[in-house]
């Protein structure tokens, strides 16, 4: 059987950065800042940061949320995924708004993270 959860978890993080990736374009044009400059506006460079960031933290998160899937459990590891997501939807919300609030949802997408990484290293040393 294919492995579903993670795949669906996988298409909504991609889109998620996606949604980041037209959000920075669109803060291009709204604060008036051209390729390839990436400071100016402090909108535009929370905006930036923001999607900067989620791309950085992606390195970790997609592999770590494979891994536990198949050294654990699919169903666990799509609703840590699925937390990520959300906790990357609040911290986009929030560091828009104000930067100093950004702290609860990289917190919680790390801890996620965290959680993926060092259960796949559990898992795998179980399958020994």
């Amino acid at each position: 059987m294919p492995p579903i959860l993670p795949s669906l978890v996988t298409g909504l993080a991609l889109l998620l950065n996606l949604m980041l990736v037209i959000n920075v374009s669109r803060a291009r044009g709204r604060y008036k800042v051209q390729a390839p400059a990436t400071s100016g506006d402090p909108g535009f460079e929370r905006v930036f940061r923001v999607q900067q960031n989620t791309l950085e933290q992606f390195v970790i998160f997609l592999p770590a949320l494979w891994l536990f899937s198949y050294f654990v459990s699919p169903v666990w590891g799509s609703g840590i995924g699925a937390l990520w997501i959300l906790a990357r939807i609040f911290y986009a919300w929030s560091y828009y708004r104000d930067a100093a609030a950004r702290g609860p949802g990289f917190g919680i997408s790390a801890i996620c993270t965290v959680v993926l990484l060092v259960g796949s290293f559990v898992g795998m040393l179980r399958a020994f």
